[in-house]
């Protein structure tokens, strides 16, 4: 995979005292899916936003297929695709209405864009509402009219923000199965706070926070980067008075294990945590801490994110 379709040389924005961006670097390629993941307020939709060339940066360019891109090159914007997190449809448009007119600013002859809006409609399920307006359908068929819309001009590039939002089981699978089937054929950068889904669905992953790019590579690349193969995940009732000591009996045992407090739970990281479960819970009963439920899994992405920002992806 070496077909750069998109460059980002340096992208900085600042709103006032405030720097949202600082200077990413990235390199994208054609047809990859690739998650941008990052917290709330890390600077992910400005990233996005600049990228797509809604946004102009204060320093640094997008590049692309070596044109760079600006707020105003219609021509270059044409070949991208953007659904934003928030619904944002013509309320009074009914479903064909509203895909035809977006094919059509986009600059579609009107046969081709019924032709596009059609097909939309059927992969979506939202033939039988093709005639409704957007303002009369449920929050799940509005997210889908919406991410239809961003692939009615058949863009090279797709942006996805938070497409899974009030999608219902069925629909997150119909959402997820069409984008896993758009690989190879677009790029695609998906913003979620999902994990399970990045995970599933990425080529690569990008992690951002405080606006700068922290982690970069595939899944199972970030999840061996941290180095732990297994994680346990302890359910507790009461708060340990001293964190650092609780840490220091744990790694005493021999085995090289991370805690860190999040949601009533402790998390050990390391590859020997469960040959060492029996000494771990001996240690936690010494301390008097109260605990309840004890789980073991492998590492997430979510895993790698706590270890990089000591902090969950939902905060």
């Amino acid at each position: 995979m070496d077909d750069i379709i998109l460059r980002l040389e340096g992208l900085t924005k600042r709103y006032g005292a405030l720097t949202a961006v600082t200077d990413l670097d990235l390199e994208i390629y054609a047809g990859e899916i690739l998650g941008f993941l990052g917290p709330n307020g890390a600077g992910k939709t400005t990233s996005i936003n600049m990228m797509s060339g809604l946004l102009r940066p204060d320093d640094g360019r997008v590049i692309l297929r070596g044109v760079p891109i600006t707020v105003s090159s219609e021509e270059v914007r044409s070949r991208i695709g953007y659904c934003p997190q928030e619904v944002a449809l013509w309320g009074r448009l009914n479903c064909a209405e509203q895909l035809q007119f977006m094919a059509m600013m986009h600059g579609l002859k009107r046969a081709k864009a019924r032709e596009a809006s059609h097909h939309l409609l059927e992969t979506f399920e939202l033939i039988e509402s093709r005639g409704k307006q957007a303002r009369k359908l449920s929050g799940g068929m509005q997210r889908r009219l919406n991410v239809a819309m961003s692939l009615v001009h058949d863009p090279d590039i797709v942006f996805l923000d938070e497409p899974e939002i009030g999608l219902d089981p069925q629909s997150r699978i119909m959402v997820r199965e069409y984008i896993r089937g758009l690989a190879g054929s677009k790029t695609i950068i998906l913003t979620t706070h999902n994990m399970d889904e990045a995970d599933r669905l990425s080529d690569r992953v990008a992690i951002i926070d405080h606006g700068a790019l922290i982690a970069l590579g595939t899944p199972e690349e970030l999840k061996r980067s941290i180095g732990a193969e297994d994680v346990l995940e302890i359910e507790v009732t009461s708060t340990p008075s001293d964190m650092t000591a609780l840490q220091k009996r744990i790694e005493d045992l021999g085995c090289q294990v991370e805690l860190a407090p999040s949601d009533g739970a402790l998390f050990m990281r390391g590859r020997e945590v469960i040959s060492q479960l029996p000494s771990i819970v001996d240690t936690l009963n010494r301390t008097g801490l109260r605990f309840g439920e004890i789980r073991v899994r492998q590492t997430t992405l979510e895993d790698v994110f706590i270890h990089l920002t000591g902090r969950r992806l939902r905060e």
